[in-house]
Parts: structure tokens; C-alpha cells; sequence
């Protein structure tokens, strides 16, 4: 991501929060789960703690946007976590869908091609460490020996 990209994220999700954080996190997953009815079982806890989970992750992540290498780890153990609840990899484009159209409803007048574009860029870099981290869990330290040679 650019420095521009990152700096509009910044704002726009700083602009998101200062109203109601949960409020963004209950349209998220109304959003999701009407798109991807399949997914909503997935998610034991009530949708308020769930809202509050997930703000609160985008906000650590946006926070070091300028520095992925920083939270990398998290985004492995993230990447485990979601795994082990049976997100499969074609979810991350419905989780993306569903995070770009609430940010457009939240933002309003705000929304333009050029945020659009930073959130995408955002959601994509995250989206694709967490995949990447998946595809390694599926192939577990089996797949990474080398294979005997007799």
C-alpha cells in the first residue's frame, strides 16, 4: 500500500469509529450473513461481542499498516483461529464484499473510487497473508520434508 492509501484508511476508519465502533461491527455481519447465509453458524459468540472482536482487530491492523511485518504473528494466529472455526478460502472474498459494502454505507459522501481502492489494497494484502498462512496449515511439516530418496 501507498502512503496515500494508508493515510485514507487511517481517517476513513477513524471516521468509522468516532461515532459507534459496534455500530459498523452489527452491519458488517448483517451484510455477511445475508450474502453468505452458510457462514453464520460459524459464529457462536452474540453478534455485539462478535462487532466488538472485529473492530478491534481492524484497529490493531490499521494501526501498523505501515508496518505488517510487525504483526505478522498475529495475523498467522488469526489466520489458525479462523481455520479451526471452517473458514474456507473462498469466504475471504464474501468477508471482503461485506467489508467493502459497509464501509460504503458508513462513510456516505466520503466513499469515492480512490478509498474504495485503498480498502480494497488494504483488505487484499491482509486477505492474502491470511490465505497464504492457511495454505501452510494444510500442508503441515509432512508436506515441507523432504522425501526420502531409497
Amino acid at each position: 500500500m501507498t502512503l496515500r492509501q494508508i493515510e485514507l484508511v487511517r481517517y476513513s476508519w477513524a471516521r468509522v469509529t468516532a461515532i459507534d465502533e459496534v455500530t459498523f461491527g452489527i452491519g458488517f455481519y448483517n451484510r455477511l450473513f445475508e450474502i453468505a447465509p452458510e457462514i453464520e453458524p460459524m459464529f457462536k459468540r452474540p453478534i455485539l461481542e462478535q462487532s466488538r472482536k472485529l473492530t478491534t482487530i481492524l484497529d490493531h491492523v490499521i494501526e501498523k499498516l505501515d508496518a505488517l511485518d510487525d504483526i505478522v504473528e498475529n495475523i498467522v494466529k488469526l489466520a489458525h483461529r479462523h481455520e479451526n472455526y471452517g473458514v474456507k478460502p473462498e469466504h475471504y472474498t464474501l468477508v471482503g464484499e461485506a467489508l467493502l459494502w459497509t464501509l460504503e454505507r458508513e462513510l456516505g459522501d466520503l466513499w469515492n473510487d480512490e478509498l474504495k481502492f485503498a480498502w480494497t489494497m488494504c483488505y487484499v494484502g491482509i486477505s492474502t497473508a491470511m490465505l497464504q498462512a492457511m495454505k501452510h496449515f494444510q500442508n503441515g511439516p509432512e508436506a515441507r520434508r523432504p522425501k526420502d530418496r531409497h
